[in-house]
């Protein structure tokens, strides 16, 4: 429902050159605290994994995270 409003808001705001000033601004407020938020998904190079071990030695917190090829040699 919230999206629905949003689009209708936008879709509205943006019959103006005004409008469009306010959507644009609103925009990048939504999207500069979103990036303030920890924890979220920040998108890197393409290919690159969030979950990989930065440092050797140091484990992640996360169990289900990739811990690389098995020590077992399993298929």
């Amino acid at each position: 429902m919230k999206r629905i409003l949003q689009l209708l808001a936008t879709r509205w705001l943006a019959r103006t050159p005004m409008g469009l000033v306010v959507v644009a601004v609103g925009w990048w407020l939504a999207r500069r605290r979103r990036a303030g938020r920890p924890g979220e998904r920040k998108v890197g190079r393409p290919g690159e994994r969030r979950d990989v071990l930065r440092h050797p030695g140091r484990k992640s917190g996360n169990p289900y995270a990739w811990q690389g090829p098995s020590s077992r040699n399993r298929k």
